[in-house]
C-alpha cells in the first residue's frame, strides 16, 4: 500500500490504515542482480588467486622475475632468472626512497636477500661487512661480497649510500625503511603547496614526535562523542541550551586562549632559543596567529547565525526530546556506527587484497635485462568491475544501516503502547531487512553509484588536465562536478526517506521514493525548519567536540618539551574528531528525519477520531503546533503556513 497514493487513501476510508502490515519481498529482481554482481566480484577474487602468482604478492619478487623464498623457473633471455632463493626470503630495493609517482611503484632494482639491514650502513665497507657477517648480499647477484669494496662499478651495482635501517613488512616480506622521512620527496610531490623541503621535514618530524599525543586526542574525541550521545538521551530537553552556552563559552575561550598564547610567545625572548629551533619557533608563532584570526572570524560568523536563529531554538527542544525517547527505548542505536564501520572495514580489506591479487596477474615480459609482469587482453579491464563493486557495495552497506535505523524507529513510532515494544527492535529491523527489503536497498545504492561514478571520472579528468585545459573547459568541468555532487546529496536524502516509507508500507523503492517525495513537498516548510534548526544544533555538537579536542591538543602540543611544528598534528586530530562526531550524530539526525516522516504519514491517514487515533507522541504534536504559531507570529506563516498544513488535513479527511 502506498504512503500517499490516492487509491490507498480512498480504500482507507472503508477501513483503518495500519502500518507495518502486509510484508512482502520488495524489488526482488534487483536483489538477484546484486547477488549476481557479488558473484562476479567473488569470481574476480578467485580467478586472480588461481591464475595470478599469489606468491609474488606475499613473498615478493626481484627485478629478474624470481620469487623470493623458493626455487624459480628460467625466463628466456633473462640471465639472472631461474635462481634458487630458498634462503633469500626478503625483497630489498637498492634505492627504496626513489618512488615513481606515475607508475605508483618504487623505481629501483629489487633483489632477494637473506636479511634486511638492521642498522644504517654508511659506507661500502659496512655493506660488505654486513654481507659477510649475515650472509645477506645487498649488491647485484653477479658481484661477490668480497668484491664490493674493490669493484669499479660498486656505486651502480650496490645500494645507494647510506643504506637506511629497514625492517620486513609483516606478511609481505619487503624490506621497508624504518624512518618514514625517507619518503619525504613522495609526500612533497603530493603536497603541492609545500615549496620548502625543510618545511616538509619539520612537519613529518612533528607528526612522529607527537604520535602519542595524536592517538590520545583521537581517543578523547571518541569518548566525547559517546558522552554527547548519552547526554542527548537523558537531558534532551535542556540539551539545546547547554550546547548553545557551551559553544559560546568554547568559541570565546578558544579564541582568547589562542590570542593569549600568541601574545605570550611573541614576547618571549628569542635569545633563549638555540638557532636550530628558531625557525620552528617562528613557524609555531605564525601558525598561532593564523589560528587566532581564523577562530575570531569563525566566532563572529557563529554568533551572527545564532542571533538570526535564536527564535527557532525553542522549537528544537521538543523534537530533541522525542528523539531522546527513541534512544532511551532503543539504546542499541548508539552502536550502529560501529557495526557499519566494521562491515565497511572488512569489505575494504577484502577489496584491497583482491586488488593486490589482481596486480599479480600477467606474464613475464623481458624489459632489457629485467622482467616486468603485464596483463593483456580483456583481463586488464577487470579492475573497472572491481572499482564499481567498491562503490556499489560500500553504498549498499551504508543503505543497510539507514534501513535498519528506519525500521527500528518506525517500529517505535507506530507502537501505541511503548511498553509493548519488541525486546530488540534493532534485531527485528535487521530481520525484516534481510527477509524483505535487500532488493530495495540494492536498487537505492545502485542509483547513488550511477551518480557517483561519473563525478569521480570527471574529477579524475580534471586532475589529469590540471594546467593544460583552458578556463572555459575548467569551468565546465567544475560545474558538472558540482551539479553531480548536489544531485548525489539530494538522492541520498530522498533514498533515506524512501527506506522509511518502505519500512512502513513494504512498498518497492520507486513507489516509496514517490510517496516520500510527495510527503516532503507537502510539508516543505516543516522540512526546512527541522533541517535548519535541528541540523544546526547537531552541527554545534560536532563543533563542540572538535573545539574541546583542539583546545586539549593546543595545550598538550604547546607545552611538550620538544620544539616541533604541531600544525599538521593538530589538523589531523581535528579532522578525526569531526569524523567521529559526524558518525555518531548522523545517527541522531537520521532518527529525527525518520520521526518526521512517520509523523507526516500519521497525520495524513489519521485524524484522531475513534478508530483512527494518532500514533504520535504528544510532545511531537506540541512541537508542530508551536512551530505553526511561531511562523504565524513572525509574519512568515500566514497563508503559506495554512497551505502547508492543508494537504495533511485533506489527506486525513479523505481517508
Amino acid at each position: 500500500m502506498g504512503c500517499c497514493n490516492s487509491t490507498s487513501a480512498a480504500q482507507s476510508s472503508k477501513r483503518e490504515w495500519k502500518p507495518l502490515e502486509d510484508r512482502s519481498c520488495t524489488d526482488l529482481p534487483w536483489l538477484l542482480l546484486f547477488i549476481l554482481f557479488c558473484l562476479g566480484m567473488g569470481f574476480i577474487c578467485g580467478f586472480s588467486i588461481a591464475t595470478g602468482a599469489a606468491a609474488r604478492l606475499v613473498s615478493g619478487y626481484d627485478s629478474y622475475g624470481n620469487i623470493c623464498g623458493q626455487k624459480n623457473a628460467k625466463v628466456e633471455r633473462i640471465p639472472n632468472s631461474g635462481m634458487d632463493h630458498t634462503h633469500r626470503k626478503y625483497v630489498f630495493f637498492l634505492d627504496p626512497c626513489n618512488v615513481d609517482l606515475v607508475k605508483r611503484k618504487i623505481k629501483s632494482i629489487a633483489l632477494c636477500v637473506a636479511a634486511c639491514p638492521s642498522h644504517e650502513l654508511k659506507t661500502i665497507y659496512e655493506v660488505q661487512k654486513f654481507a659477510e657477517k649475515n650472509g645477506s648480499a645487498l649488491c647485484l647477484y653477479n658481484l661477490k661480497p668480497s668484491e664490493y669494496s674493490m669493484h669499479s662499478k660498486a656505486s651502480v651495482l650496490c645500494p645507494k649510500l647510506p643504506v637506511p635501517e629497514s625492517a620486513p613488512i609483516p606478511f609481505f616480506h619487503r624490506c621497508a625503511p624504518v624512518n618514514i622521512s625517507c619518503y619525504a620527496k613522495f609526500a612533497e610531490a603530493l603536497i603541492t603547496f609545500v615549496s620548502d623541503n625543510s618545511v616538509l621535514h619539520r612537519l613529518i618530524s612533528g607528526v612522529m614526535t607527537s604520535k602519542e599525543i595524536i592517538l590520545g586526542l583521537c581517543l578523547l574525541s571518541l569518548v566525547l562523542s559517546m558522552i554527547l550521545m548519552v547526554i542527548i538521551r537523558y537531558i534532551s530537553r535542556v540539551l539545546v541550551w547547554i550546547l548553545t552556552i557551551l559553544i559560546i563559552l568554547g568559541s570565546l575561550g578558544g579564541t582568547g586562549v589562542l590570542w593569549w598564547l600568541y601574545a605570550k610567545q611573541r614576547k618571549s625572548p628569542k635569545e633563549t632559543i638555540i638557532p636550530e629551533q628558531l625557525q620552528i619557533a617562528e613557524d609555531n608563532l605564525r601558525a598561532l596567529l593564523i589560528y587566532a584570526i581564523s577562530a575570531t572570524v569563525f566566532t563572529v560568523i557563529l554568533f551572527l547565525i545564532m542571533l538570526v536563529m535564536r527564535k527557532r531554538v525553542a522549537l528544537t527542544i521538543a523534537l530533541f526530546h522525542v528523539a531522546g525517547k527513541v534512544f532511551i527505548h532503543l539504546p542499541l542505536l548508539v552502536f550502529q556506527p560501529f557495526w557499519t564501520f566494521l562491515a565497511l572495514l572488512l569489505f575494504w580489506i577484502y577489496w584491497i587484497m583482491t586488488l593486490l591479487f589482481l596486480g599479480t596477474l600477467g606474464s613475464a615480459i623481458p624489459k632489457g635485462e629485467f622482467v616486468e609482469f603485464e596483463v593483456s587482453g580483456p583481463l586488464q579491464y577487470m579492475w573497472w568491475y572491481h572499482v564499481v563493486g567498491l562503490i556499489w557495495i560500500s553504498e549498499f552497506i551504508l543503505a543497510c544501516q539507514q534501513m535498519t535505523v528506519a525500521g527500528a524507529v518506525v517500529t517505535y513510532y507506530f507502537t501505541r503502547d511503548k511498553r509493548n515494544l519488541p525486546y530488540t527492535p534493532i534485531l527485528g529491523s535487521v530481520n525484516r531487512l534481510i527477509r524483505y527489503h535487500l532488493g530495495t536497498v540494492a536498487k537505492g545504492s545502485f542509483i547513488i553509484t550511477l551518480v557517483k561514478i561519473p563525478r569521480m571520472i570527471l574529477m579524475y579528468i580534471h586532475n589529469q588536465l590540471r594546467g593544460k585545459e583552458n578556463a572555459c573547459a575548467r569551468c565546465m568541468l567544475k560545474s558538472c562536478i558540482c551539479c553531480l555532487w548536489c544531485l548525489e546529496k539530494c538522492l541520498n536524502y530522498l533514498n533515506q526517506n524512501a527506506y522509511t516509507a518502505t519500512a512502513i508500507n513494504s512498498t518497492n523503492f520507486c513507489t516509496s521514493a514517490k510517496d516520500a517525495f510527495v510527503i516532503l513537498v507537502e510539508n516543505a516548510l516543516r522540512v526546512a525548519t527541522i533541517n535548519t534548526v535541528g541540523d544546526f544544533m547537531l552541527f554545534l555538537g560536532k563543533i563542540l567536540i572538535v573545539c574541546c579536542t583542539a583546545l586539549a591538543g593546543i595545550m598538550l602540543l604547546n607545552y611538550q618539551q620538544d620544539y616541533t611544528v604541531w600544525v599538521l598534528p593538530l589538523v589531523i586530530v581535528c579532522l578525526f574528531a569531526f569524523l567521529v562526531a559526524h558518525c555518531f550524530l548522523s545517527i541522531y539526525e537520521m532518527v529525527v528525519d525518520v520521526l518526521f516522516l512517520c509523523f507526516a504519514i500519521d497525520t495524513k491517514y489519521n485524524d484522531g477520531s475513534p478508530g483512527r487515533e494518532f500514533y504520535m507522541d504528544k510532545v511531537l504534536m506540541e512541537f508542530v503546533e508551536n512551530s505553526r504559531k511561531a511562523m504565524k507570529e513572525a509574519g512568515k506563516g500566514g497563508a503559506a503556513d495554512s497551505r502547508e498544513l492543508k494537504p495533511m488535513a485533506s489527506g486525513a479527511s479523505s481517508a
